[in-house]
C-alpha cells in the first residue's frame, strides 16, 4: 500500500536545515554499514515540480545492469536475435550468453550480427560456452536530438531516393534503398534504449537535459520515423516488380507529386519540432487531408495495366499516403509537448 512518510524539518548552526530519513530507507541500500565504516554521501536534486529527489546512487549511470541468457534451449536465430535486441533496449549494459555445452554456430552467427549493427555493444570476452558483451556508447554521448534528426534525414533521403528510382528505372538504387534500412533501425533502437535508460534514472534524464516527458516523446518520434523507413523500403520493393514494365507516365507525375506533397509533410513536423511552432504543427495535420485525397484518386488510374503492376502502383501509393500521415502523427506529438509550454494557453 502506497504511505507517505512526514518528516518535521528542524533548523540547526546558522542557516542550515536538515530532516531524518527513514530507517527502512536506509537499511535497505546498506548506508547505515557503508556510513559506520567510511560515511556516506547521497545526491539530492531539485526537480522542475518543486519536489526533492534523495537518491543513495548519485553516480547511477556508473553502475552496470547486466542480463544472463541462457541459449540451451534456443534454436532459432531469429529468436535470439530478437532477445538480444530486447536486452539492448531495456538498457543492460553487460548481455552475458551461457551455455551447458559448446555454441550452435548460429549463436555466434547471431551475436556478431547483433554487435555490428546495433550501436555500441561490443564482445569483450569468449569462450566455447559464454560470450560478454559489453556497452561501450555512454548515453550523454549520443544526445536524443542528434539521432532524431539523423532518423529525419535518412527516412527522408530513403523515401526520395525510392521515388527516384521509380522515375529512372534505377533496379540498383531501388535495391540500395533496401540495404539502408538497417540504418535507420539501428538508430531506432538506439533511441529506445536511450529512453528506458532515462526513465529508470531521473539522475541521468536531468544530466542529460531532458525530461521525462522528452524522453517519451522522441520515443514516439522514432517509432514514425522508423515506419516511414520502412515504407520507403516498401515503395522501392514495389518499384523493383514493376520497373521493367511500361508504366504511364501520367500515373508516374501523379504518384511523384504525391510524394512531393508527402515529403513537405515530413520536413514540416521536423520545422515545427525545431522552431516549437504551434501554428505550424497545426497546419501540417490539416495538409494531410490533401494527400489523402490526391493518393485516393490514383489507384483509379491503373486500370488499363496488368493486375501485377495495378497492386504493386497500389502498395507505392499506400507507402506514400502512410508517409505524410506519419508526419502529421508527429506533429500531434508536437503540439501536446508545447501546450505545456506555452504561457499564452495557461
Amino acid at each position: 500500500m502506497f504511505h507517505i512518510e512526514t518528516r518535521k524539518v528542524q533548523k540547526t548552526g546558522g542557516s542550515s536545515y536538515i530532516v531524518s530519513l527513514p530507517i527502512d530507507w536506509i537499511k535497505s541500500h546498506n548506508i547505515h554499514e557503508v556510513f559506520e565504516k567510511n560515511g556516506y554521501t547521497l545526491g539530492i536534486i531539485s526537480q522542475p515540480d518543486g519536489n526533492l529527489l534523495v537518491t543513495p546512487n548519485p553516480n547511477s549511470e556508473e553502475i552496470l545492469k547486466a542480463k544472463e541468457i541462457i541459449v540451451d534451449e534456443i534454436e532459432d536465430y531469429n529468436f535470439l536475435f530478437r532477445i538480444l535486441i530486447g536486452a539492448y533496449i531495456m538498457g543492460y549494459s553487460r548481455i552475458i550468453i551461457k551455455s551447458s555445452k559448446k555454441f550452435e554456430p548460429f549463436v555466434r552467427d547471431c551475436v556478431n550480427n547483433f554487435t555490428q549493427v546495433a550501436i555500441g555493444p561490443e564482445i569483450i570476452e569468449e569462450s566455447s560456452q559464454i560470450i560478454v558483451i559489453k556497452d561501450l556508447l555512454n548515453p550523454k554521448e549520443m544526445p536524443f536530438e542528434k539521432t532524431i534528426r539523423r532518423m529525419y534525414i535518412l527516412a527522408e533521403s530513403m523515401h526520395e531516393d525510392a521515388i527516384e528510382a521509380l522515375k529512372s528505372r534505377n533496379k540498383e538504387l531501388a535495391e540500395e534503398i533496401i540495404k539502408r534500412d538497417d540504418e535507420i533501425d539501428r538508430l531506432h533502437w538506439l533511441i529506445g534504449r536511450q529512453s528506458h535508460i532515462v526513465l529508470k534514472d531521473i539522475i541521468l534524464c536531468q544530466k542529460m537535459g531532458v525530461t521525462l516527458q522528452d524522453a517519451n516523446q522522441f520515443q514516439f518520434f522514432s517509432k514514425y520515423l522508423e515506419r516511414i523507413g520502412d515504407h520507403a523500403v516498401k515503395i522501392a520493393r514495389n518499384v523493383s516488380e514493376i520497373i521493367e514494365d511500361d508504366i504511364n507516365e501520367t500515373l508516374i507525375t501523379e504518384i511523384l507529386n504525391a510524394s512531393e506533397l508527402s515529403l513537405n509533410l515530413l520536413n514540416k513536423s521536423l520545422d515545427a519540432w525545431l522552431q516549437k511552432d504551434l501554428q505550424l504543427a497545426n497546419d501540417n495535420i490539416d495538409l494531410v487531408k490533401d494527400l489523402v485525397k490526391m493518393c485516393e484518386t490514383i489507384p483509379s488510374k491503373t486500370e488499363n495495366h496488368n493486375m501485377d503492376s495495378s497492386i504493386a502502383i497500389s502498395y507505392i501509393v499506400e507507402s506514400i499516403r502512410r508517409t505524410g500521415e506519419y508526419a502529421a502523427d508527429i506533429s500531434e506529438i508536437i503540439i501536446n509537448s508545447l501546450i505545456e509550454k506555452l504561457e499564452k494557453f495557461s
